[in-house]
């Protein structure tokens, strides 16, 4: 994959971007977003690793955000398995010094209809961290939906947070189902049920 906006693109991985990626990854706010199989401290044998596994996946689902010259950040696809296999998570991070330029919106815009028109899939996802509404908002401009809210779901230094769940699907499926639920569904009704639900508030909680 190439896509390129402005001074900035998104491609496919080289080993030469390893330095970069140590320099940049080594951020404790980066690792605070992300889940712990993200190293922290970051070296550059993670990079290494990293940069050598998406190299030998096909197709390739993981690419480097980056510069003219050098790579500063990452963002990738992750295929479900099984009954899954259709729908892909999307992660991502970016180097601090770039925050705020817009750049990760073009991105997951670039990445996410890659994974929908040319890798097949039929439904891309990202779970953000309530705690981290930038990253919400990257979602909200690139087309995704919010679909949810997941109480309680991560427990990331020593908080349990919950998470945001946002979903991007192929234009066609998400107009064909429309369509049928519109068809064939009955719209529920509050007294359809003999007694209300309890309410059950999310909350984080510091440990």
């Amino acid at each position: 994959m190439r896509h390129c906006f402005g001074e900035f693109l998104v491609r496919d991985w080289c080993m030469d971007d390893a330095s970069s990626i140590t320099r940049y990854a080594n951020n404790r706010k980066i690792w605070n977003n992300l889940r712990d199989a993200f190293p922290y401290p970051y070296c550059e044998e993670d990079a290494v690793s990293y940069i050598s596994g998406a190299l030998r996946t096909e197709p390739r689902v993981a690419y480097a955000i980056a510069t003219k010259s050098v790579a500063i950040g990452s963002i990738g696809l992750m295929p479900g398995k099984d009954v899954h296999r259709f729908s892909a998570e999307l992660g991502y991070w970016l180097a601090e010094p770039f925050w705020g330029r817009g750049i990760m919106t073009e991105a997951v815009k670039a990445v996410s209809e890659y994974g929908l028109e040319t890798l097949g899939f039929s439904r891309i996802y990202a779970e953000p961290y309530a705690t981290n509404p930038a990253s919400a908002r990257v979602l909200e401009k690139s087309g995704f939906a919010l679909e949810g809210i997941m109480c309680a779901s991560v427990f990331k230094d020593g908080q349990v947070l919950d998470q945001f769940l946002y979903a991007k699907v192929k234009s066609e499926i998400r107009l064909r189902n429309h369509s049928a639920r519109q068809n064939s569904l009955e719209p529920i009704r509050a007294d359809s049920f003999s007694k209300p639900f309890p309410r059950a508030d999310c909350m984080s909680l510091q440990i």
